[in-house]
């Protein structure tokens, strides 16, 4: 056999398509023998690294793919499934020091069902997600203690049953690795304890019944803390310390090199193809350019005849959304008036809550007024702006649902009420509400209607509800919902402005002096951002699984990253890693269907014209984003580099598994995936859904169900009548909440699929 670089001209004299045996040495010192074909390993081969890391396995194009077994030098192993280059399927992993797991994975990560055997006795057989324990599992000790129940981030968390080898035995709710909340503890002779579980001692209450008379009545609920679980520490993963889809060689003189230096070009044969970034194919090399428009396309010297019918895909660098509210700003006071009430709201001394809430903390009459003088008061502090009323709706419910979705009280004033201004989103959305964001772009502020906060406040029993029990649920997350109303010399002056223009203006004018009149008291609700993340999103669209006048009117080179797409301009279909999908809308796993269990709640509630808020970053265009992509990508200036970029695999692999994205990622947040291009048919202009081209890019997917406070009332009632005299009434938004929930539910399963 024939010992040659990567690029040796024999593997061009060879047709294209053909397989062979090689031994190919690269510059790097390490070596690959095995199935050759179109100058890249395709088929079974051994790839050997100068570290002493070894693979031998299924190749394709160049990947790992299929099965293999990985080895490290230290001795770690890991044998199984292989996908694009990472541990992906059901795999064995033993590290350095004898422990073993032998279960599914995902993307390098232990994810799904898997049984893990610590070398010191210890063993857990359960459910897994983004390399931990979490869901249902079992953990036995080596002295013979077991706890079987549910898991979150490695630790015992939610209900599950602790039983130790002497008999005793605790059945109830858990939190980080220790009882929290109602539960019960029983001994071997019959004795038990009811009650609410903490290590705070102040916060522990319950009643012990003995099995006789001369019970221990010495026994205190703390020794389960610091006695009978101070054995029962759970053993910690090593981690693995190089991933094989980082190891990936590049193939020089082929489509995988990531050198951006000269090139060796072959115009005698055809070269392997790929996909680029803005949809066509490429027969050379496939490198990011910035064009004089900032935008971010490829260039693979390729002809015009060669370029795909679609057009490019284009990629503008993203650019932070909304304009400061700064002094002079016209609603600079109503910024700073919401900044005061948030501040006395969140920072007001109140008891501790449990999670479990009495019915008359949602009361709709549950609501706390404060006058805010601005001379200030025995509460409140002076301050610069006008006089006014600040309003808390159910006050106790809110703060609960922020301590539900881990939001620290500190952080969360610093980010609304902090140094730093809020940012008023270009244009206000179609119902009217402006909308407004945190400089740090965590929360979302919108002006609400006060037919809207009736919704809110009459369906939020049920959605406290459903958020406590789907910790996966993808509604919206509220954190609070308040009310600033204009009082003293400032409300009077509103008023006989407003009375005397109504006689001077023209009515065209009249728009504008509503909306001061309307400032006398205005109503907002305090939301999460879907797109709080380091990576830029590229496109966003919103769905709601309709067609009339689901369309945006901006040509393809006006669309930016902030421009908002709706279901005609749709041209991808999402493909969800296996677990995601199951967890999301996978038939096969009722049980974890996370989009029925929304829409069933909404449908409930008599919710409708809600969608589908979709944010994509295409990881090829992350390096453009950033000139140090490993430790998170920021939001780009605009003034990106005119040279050429080149993206490795391992780069980019490491830009995705850096530690701060693993944290974040779940459901609808931070998920890599992928996406395949489609187009649609020319006869038929209201295909929600368009055909398969073959183009697939690579993501970080983001999304999550949106404007969640409309119900079907009269006013939607009669849109409906009207529109469906003119329209298909299939086609319209403004439909039961039945039909709309089944509408919607099927087209997200069109939209997004199993990747296989």
């Amino acid at each position: 056999m024939s010992v040659a670089h990567a690029d040796d001209a024999d593997d061009y004299s060879r047709p294209t398509g053909e397989s062979y045996h090689a031994e190919k040495a690269l510059p790097s010192g390490d070596f690959y023998t095995g199935q050759w074909r179109d100058n890249l390993p395709h088929g079974h081969g051994k790839y050997l690294w100068t570290d002493g890391c070894m693979y031998v396995g299924d190749w394709h194009r160049g990947k790992t793919m299929g099965k293999g077994r990985f080895s490290w030098p230290s001795g770690a192993t890991y044998e199984g499934d292989f996908k694009n280059g990472y541990m992906d399927g059901k795999g064995t992993y033993i590290d350095s020091s004898g422990d073993l797991y032998r279960g599914s994975w995902v993307m390098n990560l232990r994810h799904g069902q898997g049984t893990k055997s610590y070398v010191n006795g210890d063993c857990y057989d359960g459910e897994w997600r983004r390399g931990l324990q979490e869901g249902h599992g079992r953990y036995q000790w080596k002295n013979e203690n077991h706890y079987i129940g549910q898991w979150k981030n490695g630790t015992m968390n939610g209900n599950g049953t602790m039983i130790w080898s002497n008999g005793n035995r605790y059945d109830g709710s858990w939190e980080d690795g220790a009882p929290k909340g109602n539960g019960t503890f029983r001994w071997s002779d019959g004795s038990f304890y009811v009650g609410v579980w903490s290590k705070d001692p102040k916060e522990q209450n319950g009643t012990y019944y003995p099995s006789t008379s001369s019970g221990n009545f010495d026994w205190q609920p703390q020794q389960v803390f610091y006695v009978d679980l101070s054995e029962c520490v759970v053993a910690t993963c090593q981690r693995i310390p190089v991933l094989p889809s980082q190891k990936m060689p590049v193939w020089y003189g082929s489509s995988e090199q990531s050198s951006s230096g000269n090139r060796t070009k072959n115009s005698g044969n055809e070269r392997p193809r790929r996909r680029s970034v803005d949809g066509r194919v490429s027969n050379g090399e496939m490198e990011l350019r910035t064009n004089g428009s900032g935008y971010l396309q490829l260039d693979d010297n390729i002809a015009e005849s060669n370029r795909s019918s679609l057009g490019p895909l284009r990629i503008q660098p993203a650019k932070k959304q909304g304009q400061t509210i700064s002094k002079g700003h016209k609603n600079y006071e109503l910024m700073l008036n919401l900044q005061l009430g948030i501040r006395h709201s969140v920072g007001r001394p109140a008891p501790a809550t449990s999670l479990d809430l009495k019915a008359s903390a949602f009361d709709p009459k549950e609501k706390l007024w404060t006058k805010f003088p601005s001379e200030g008061s025995k509460y409140t502090p002076p301050h610069q702006s006008c006089e006014f009323k600040w309003k808390d709706y159910c006050p106790v419910v809110f703060r609960t649902l922020r301590k539900l979705f881990n939001v620290d009280a500190a952080d969360y004033m610093l980010s609304i009420c902090g140094n730093d201004a809020l940012r008023e989103l270009s244009s206000p959305g179609k119902s009217g509400s402006f909308f407004y964001l945190t400089n740090d772009d965590r929360y979302m502020i919108k002006t609400m209607k006060k037919a809207e906060t009736k919704v809110l406040i009459r369906m939020l029993p049920a959605y406290y509800n459903h958020v406590r029990a789907c910790e996966h649920t993808l509604v919206t997350k509220f954190f609070g919902l308040h009310c600033v109303k204009l009082t003293g010399t400032a409300q009077k002056k509103v008023n006989n402005h407003f009375s005397a223009s109504v006689l001077l203006l023209p009515f065209s004018n009249l728009d504008v002096l509503m909306e001061e009149y309307l400032h006398l008291q205005v109503r907002f609700v305090i939301m999460g951002n879907l797109f709080c993340t380091g990576y830029s999103i590229h496109r966003r669209f919103d769905l709601k699984g309709s067609s009339h006048g689901r369309l945006t009117t901006k040509p393809e080179s006006e669309i930016d990253p902030n421009t908002t797409l709706k279901d005609l301009d749709l041209n991808f279909v999402f493909r969800l890693q296996k677990n995601w999908f199951q967890e999301f809308c996978s038939k096969a796993k009722f049980e974890c269907r996370q989009v029925d269990r929304d829409c069933e709640f909404l449908e409930q509630e008599r919710i409708m014209d809600y969608s589908l808020l979709v944010g994509l970053h295409f990881r090829e265009a992350t390096f453009k984003d950033s000139a140090t992509p490993p430790s998170g990508a920021r939001t780009p200036t605009g003034n990106s580099d005119s040279g050429n970029t080149r993206l490795s695999r391992a780069e980019m692999d490491r830009f995705l598994l850096d530690a701060s994205k693993l944290a974040s990622m779940k459901l609808g947040i931070n998920m890599p995936a992928r996406v395949e291009r489609t187009v649609r048919r020319s006869d038929c202009e209201n295909q929600l859904v368009g055909e398969p081209t073959g183009e697939f890019y690579d993501v970080i997917l983001f999304f999550g169900v949106i404007d969640i406070l409309q119900d079907y009332d009269i006013s939607k009632k009669l849109e409906h009548a009207y529109k469906s005299m003119q329209y298909d009434p299939t086609s319209i938004s403004a439909v039961d909440p039945k039909q709309y929930s089944r509408r919607f539910r099927d087209f997200i399963f069109r939209i997004f699929v199993e990747d296989t």
